[in-house]
């Protein structure tokens, strides 16, 4: 019974640890994943790590893990770049979807946001979109100092160029959207790893 009790628990991490990186989507520190994860020690996690990358390294499967000594990431594998570069041009080419301008909204009325916050909102992973909208130059990223390893996002000084204001505070009705927004409406981090 033992057996099949661990056997259990550790599909249980291996399901978390894979929802954790692919709602992340970018790099995350092992530091954190301990914590998220609720695991007590090092080994712990890095034989969840190792088993994790192993399931992946398979025949049949898009994703891999990338790991280093700090940090770990869900990434597609490398025989995958001509057919997601050729997609990704496709996309640039074509006009902005609902989704990227959702997303875009929320950037230009919360940012500087996090893409935690930004999926919150969402509802779903915004990875994707969030790559586009940077490749086209109308986001930026930078350093969220609070959250070590943490991306802020925010309208970029050519998206306020194109649509003609000077700053954010001149987007319609910027202030009535701003009284809307609830201090406590943001995720906590506690329920959504995203944030932290």
């Amino acid at each position: 019974m033992d057996t099949i009790e661990n056997a259990k628990k550790l599909e249980q991490k291996l399901a978390e640890l894979e929802a954790l990186l692919f709602i992340y989507g970018e790099q995350f520190s092992r530091k954190k994943a301990e914590k998220v994860l609720e695991i007590n020690n090092k080994e712990e996690l890095d034989s969840l790590i190792e088993e994790f990358g192993r399931r992946l390294s398979v025949e049949g499967r898009g994703l891999s893990l990338l790991t280093d000594n700090e940090k770990i990431q869900l990434v597609t594998k490398p025989q995958f770049g001509k057919l997601l570069e050729s997609f990704v041009k496709a996309e640039l080419s074509d006009d902005l979807t609902p989704a990227s301008l959702e997303t875009l909204s929320i950037i230009l009325y919360l940012g500087p946001i996090s893409r935690g916050e930004i999926d919150y909102r969402r509802g779903v992973n915004s990875s994707f979109t969030l790559r586009n909208l940077s490749l086209r130059g109308l986001i930026e990223k930078s350093s969220d100092k609070d959250q070590q390893g943490g991306y802020l996002y925010q309208a970029s000084f050519d998206l306020l160029k194109h649509l003609g204001i000077n700053r954010k505070e001149e987007l319609p009705e910027y202030e009535k959207f701003k009284s809307l927004i609830k201090p406590d409406d943001s995720p906590k981090p506690k329920t959504f790893p995203g944030a932290i």
